[in-house]
């Protein structure tokens, strides 16, 4: 009896802020895949509050982009404050220095971090915040001496006190990689396993925090396309981020399959760090240096622009030739299904784009999709866990002749 992968006939109900995805025994072999070998330099590093609060206004520690906004209450905050003013054991915080500009990315530790840049400034919230209100220590015992001190009051009233607690230090361990020299890609595999916010990242919500950068507001921009909502099937984006993972899985195949090899989510890594940010001039260098960094910023900026450009063509087409939801074929959305036909497509788009959607052409890639769908060794790809490092490509070119052939 052979398997055949046909559409569901019924739905399952989902959280609208999530997409349903279809379990696929290789997919999730390829996202517990083992830490690769690096050499990590860690040590310790002792920081006054000051000191700390001076490199956080200076961006020299960066808190990650991430929807992982300041979510301690004051209170939680305030006793934060009181444990320093009365010597008590802080837990350590955990920063990356990136290895090209230096600066520190906070890796766990973005709450006590930002609570105490808080006390400092004398606000609780943000400067464009206009819920923000004056930072003074609450839900503290009666007895504590520091029951309603705020930065300014314990300056005018204990000038002791107040040159202990600036000088109060928050042990720090910083991490950096020494190899392989390519550009931190440990950071994301270490900023999953220590970071301790809460629910455990998934992988898209890594690189959001460790790739900032034009790319990554692009993929975000791409995520609120219409045809690229029906195609995941929901119109909420999804909390986790998954939906904007298979979009730069998406371009990652179409750019760079040849240079393919598992995991998948390290071939990411790489796509996503290789575009992260421009090339940026500094004002030291020479004039032909600029001038020659000049021509590269053009040229990323006309290769994203080519990212929107293919992958809204290709969302379109999809949904014109095989309808919304085209991927959702036993339960969810099956991911190794859609990274093989929508990349096809996106290496045809010229024979498929809007004036060449004919119902004739329609019904012929529908059919020729139905018989892709039924095709045993292709349903092993999507499905069965392999240790084929070539599955990837190779269910790509599968769907690439059956539909384009």
């Amino acid at each position: 009896m052979s398997l055949i992968l046909t559409p569901a006939r019924r739905s399952v109900r989902m959280p609208k802020d999530e997409i349903d995805l279809e379990s696929v025994i290789s997919e999730e072999v390829d996202s517990e895949t083992a830490l690769r070998p690096y050499e990590i330099l860690t040590y310790p590093a002792d920081y006054t509050l000051e000191i700390l609060v001076k490199k956080w206004e200076e961006k020299a520690i960066r808190s990650p982009n991430l929807q992982r906004r300041f979510v301690w209450p004051q209170a939680r905050a305030s006793k934060l404050i009181e444990s320093f003013l009365m010597g008590l054991p802080v837990p350590p915080v955990f920063l990356y220095q990136d290895r090209e500009e230096g600066d520190l990315l906070i890796v766990d530790g973005h709450q006590r971090l930002r609570a105490i840049a808080y006390f400092f400034s004398g606000w609780f919230g943000e400067k464009d915040d206009p819920k923000r209100v004056p930072f003074e220590l609450v839900g503290l015992s009666d007895e504590s001496p520091f029951s309603g001190m705020t930065y300014q009051k314990l300056e005018n009233t204990s000038p002791v006190d107040f040159k202990k607690f600036k000088d109060c230090v928050l042990r720090a361990y910083v991490m950096r990689q020494l190899q392989p020299a390519d550009n931190d890609s440990s950071i994301l595999e270490v900023f999953g396993r220590l970071n301790t916010g809460g629910m455990a990242l998934h992988g898209q919500e890594i690189r959001n925090c460790v790739y900032e950068g034009e790319f990554n507001e692009l993929l975000k921009k791409l995520n609120k396309n219409e045809n690229w909502r029906k195609i995941v099937g929901t119109e909420a984006e999804d909390k986790r981020m998954r939906d904007i993972e298979l979009i730069l899985r998406s371009l990652a195949l179409l750019y760079n399959v040849k240079k393919y090899e598992k995991p998948m989510k390290e071939f990411l890594n790489k796509f996503m760090r290789e575009y992260r940010l421009p090339p940026h001039e500094n004002p030291k260098d020479s004039d032909a240096k600029k001038k020659a960094i000049a021509e590269k910023r053009k040229a990323y900026e006309e290769q994203i622009k080519g990212f929107e450009d293919i992958f809204t063509r290709t969302a379109q087409a999809v949904v014109q030739y095989l309808d919304p939801k085209p991927f959702h074929i036993l339960r969810g959305l099956n991911a190794a299904v859609f990274d093989s036909v929508f990349t096809a497509f996106a290496l045809h788009i010229d024979k498929v784009s809007n004036g060449k959607a004919t119902a004739a052409k329609i019904k012929q890639v529908r059919s020729k999709y139905d018989a892709l769908l039924k095709n045993r060794q292709y349903i092993k790809w999507v499905s069965a866990a392999t240790t084929d490092q070539d599955v990837v490509p190779k269910r790509l070119k599968k769907a690439e002749t059956t539909l384009f052939g």
